[in-house]
């Protein structure tokens, strides 16, 4: 006498699939956490820490935040005590609390902090002002709010721009200059109309 089993039915062959399916799915999301990408290493050496999605914050003397540093992707490599960032944003206050937002492909804070370099397509932007200032490198001394680039930069305030081979920005001052080779493109104003 052979006992004869019944067949499973199809809901249960169903229900077992999506649990493997539901099983493989979740090995590979856990997969993924386990952990940030291989660490980075280059000409400038083996980092002692490195942050995704990093932000970071400076304090003023009176402990109010005055900088911030926004980027996906942060290293820093301790002989050098360089911190090397991916399309960095940077925020800075002036002393009349206005924010002031910089820019760039890669970023390079310098030893201390004091520094921030940024580089390819930097931009240089006063909101408030309604201007915006772009180069190829800008360097921002974050500890005087003084904000320079040594090559090419165009200074855009539309419809006018101008261009010159050296910009020079203090942020708490309200003051900046374009020097060497200075030339533009300023508009003339519409006519007015007329009252009515």
């Amino acid at each position: 006498m052979t006992i004869r089993l019944p067949r499973p039915s199809y809901k249960l062959w169903l229900l077992l699939l999506l649990l493997l399916l539901g099983g493989v799915l979740a090995l590979f999301e856990q997969r993924d956490s386990f952990g940030p990408g291989p660490v980075p290493r280059d000409a400038a050496g083996e980092p002692d820490y490195y942050l995704e999605d990093a932000t970071m914050t400076r304090f003023d003397a009176q402990g109010r935040p005055h900088q911030r540093l926004e980027t996906p992707r942060l290293v820093h490599t301790p002989h050098d005590d360089v911190t090397r960032t991916q399309t960095p944003i940077s925020r800075l206050l002036d002393s009349e609390g206005r924010t002031w937002f910089s820019y760039g492909d890669v970023g390079t804070l310098g030893p201390g902090n004091e520094r921030l370099t940024l580089a390819g397509n930097a931009r240089l932007e006063a909101p408030d002002e309604g201007w915006r200032l772009e180069t190829d490198v800008l360097h921002v001394d974050l500890d005087i709010g003084h904000a320079f680039s040594e090559s090419t930069a165009t200074l855009y305030q539309p419809p006018q721009w101008t261009r010159g081979e050296r910009f020079d920005a203090w942020i708490d001052e309200d003051r900046m200059r374009l020097t060497d080779n200075v030339r533009g493109h300023h508009p003339p104003e519409g006519p007015e109309e007329p009252a009515s």
